[in-house]
């Protein structure tokens, strides 16, 4: 079952989660396939029932898990705040991101870090407003994977900052 998880960390992101769910949405992803809508909401609201709302997508909801290690492996898709740990997460799991700016901070160092990802070729990135026509037009096969972290060459360079090799 192809599936799409969205995340906002342990923050609240109300428009995201939102902007997901809308009739939109739900039709841009279920147009290309997806069947299955999985929302992490953090300390936001647990959204309601849509009346009215027709979607074939199965929708799952849940606000905090141990990890999310298990959601991301299985998503197919992965929609989320830009947070830098989950950005991060994501990328190194190796799954397709949509990066979805929150407007609304006021140090908007989020913007940096997806418009970086972005320009890497890693992710795509977009705002609440705009995610419906970022979903409609996404092309996932051009993203390039994340280059992984090489956190020795890190180890080496404080050891020889410090005199400790």
């Amino acid at each position: 079952m192809k599936s799409v998880f969205v995340t906002v960390g342990t923050t609240s992101f109300e428009e995201l989660i939102a902007a997901a769910r809308s009739p939109p949405a739900l039709q841009a992803l279920q147009s290309r396939g997806y069947q299955k809508l999985v929302l992490q909401v953090g300390r936001g609201s647990l959204p309601q029932p849509q009346p009215g709302s027709s979607s074939a997508l199965a929708v799952e909801v849940f606000r905090f898990k141990e990890s999310l290690a298990e959601e991301l492996q299985s998503a197919d898709l992965v929609i989320s705040h830009a947070g830098a740990g989950s950005c991060l997460e994501t990328l190194e799991k190796g799954k397709p991101l949509i990066v979805v700016i929150n407007d609304k901070l006021m140090d908007n160092h989020q913007l940096e870090l997806a418009r970086q990802l972005h320009r890497d070729g890693c992710v795509l990135y977009c705002n609440c407003s705009t995610l419906v026509e970022t979903l409609q037009s996404m092309n996932l096969s051009a993203l390039k994977p994340f280059p992984p972290g090489q956190p020795e060459k890190f180890a080496s360079f404080l050891d020889e900052v410090f005199g400790l090799q």
